[in-house]
């Protein structure tokens, strides 16, 4: 059996309780978290423990998974652990990937230990859609439509500005811009025009909603490069109408080969988006555990892993019955 850590417990860790849970190949040694222990109750009855005892389970965890925030907590936490652990996270600022694949690849290194980063479902799953669809389609365009849905990283990255009591954000796509690259067109679009950001903020009492709502829609990545909105609501409001957590979306690839016009396209629809990126999580620490096995070390990307590594089946049942 495959020993999981979970760090952090929010949504996502318990996605990816849920996830450890089902999987026959794996079970929970402890959660961890920077809250009190004893205010945390589990779905499974996992045992929960302080971020500040981590160390003393290295001989009793295989991969930890980090479930933390990607604004300020991976990009510190994931190289931290690295060191000392294999980890997982679903680290989701596309334009600070390198930078944090160069961090955890030296901690992993020095530690002997696999890092793979960014496994969500995108970056994650709709990575290998893109690398895949060009791969084939090398004379064209790809395109990322996300949502309608919420993004956890967006709505953590609000939570955090002073003044705001919660939050969440739902991406939206332009749907006519999608109808373009559907019919066959190779448009060029800004990010504006692809997609709309819709924040529902909760303030604190007595706070600046004006400071808020700039803060929000002039944050670098997050909400900068898109048209904003942002309607501020009580707390049973966003209690009542933005309890769940959807999301998806698709990856198209318009492309020409000799004269014939080609589109491939790979689509997400998410009832809980963080119970599926906690499954895709687990389903890479399964392939951290072997990777590791095998004397590799270093960050990774779902790009590194081999497919069947993030399977339970045999090479014997994915020839029969998937290839």
């Amino acid at each position: 059996m495959i020993r999981i850590g979970i760090v952090g417990y929010g949504n996502l860790g318990r996605g990816v309780e849920s996830a450890v849970n089902h999987a026959e190949d794996m079970e929970l040694a402890a959660v961890f978290t920077r809250r009190d222990p004893s205010g945390v109750e589990t779905l499974t009855a996992a045992p929960v423990m302080a971020y500040s005892e981590i160390d003393k389970m290295q001989d009793a965890i295989d991969v930890l998974i980090i479930c933390g925030g990607s604004a300020t907590d991976l990009p510190e936490t994931t190289p931290e652990l690295a060191a000392k652990f294999n980890v997982i996270d679903s680290f989701d600022t596309h334009a600070n990937i390198p930078e944090h694949y160069a961090n955890v690849d030296k901690a992993a290194k020095a530690g002997g230990k696999v890092g793979i980063i960014s496994c969500g479902w995108d970056p994650g799953y709709f990575s290998i859609a893109r690398l895949y669809a060009e791969a084939a389609l090398p004379n064209g365009e790809s395109y990322t439509f996300w949502g309608r849905g919420v993004s956890q990283g967006h709505s953590d990255a609000i939570r955090r500005i002073e003044g705001v009591k919660d939050a969440r954000q739902y991406t939206v796509p332009i749907e006519s811009a999608l109808d373009r690259v559907r019919a066959g067109e190779h448009p060029e679009f800004t990010a504006r025009e692809m997609h709309l950001r819709d924040c529902y903020v909760v303030a604190e009492e007595g706070a600046d909603l004006e400071a808020i709502e700039q803060a929000i829609k002039t944050m670098p990545n997050y909400f900068e490069p898109y048209d904003t909105t942002v309607t501020f609501i009580t707390q049973e409001e966003l209690d009542r109408d933005h309890s769940g957590l959807p999301h998806g979306g698709s990856v198209l690839r318009a492309g020409d080969t000799g004269g014939y016009n080609n589109t491939v396209e790979f689509s997400l629809n998410l009832e809980s988006n963080p119970f599926f990126t906690g499954s895709i999580l687990t389903a890479a620490a399964r392939a951290a555990y072997i990777m590791n096995s095998e004397g590799q070390c270093g960050a990774k990307t779902l790009f590194d892993v081999p497919p069947a590594y993030l399977s339970t089946h045999t090479r014997e049942d994915l020839l029969a019955h998937m290839l």
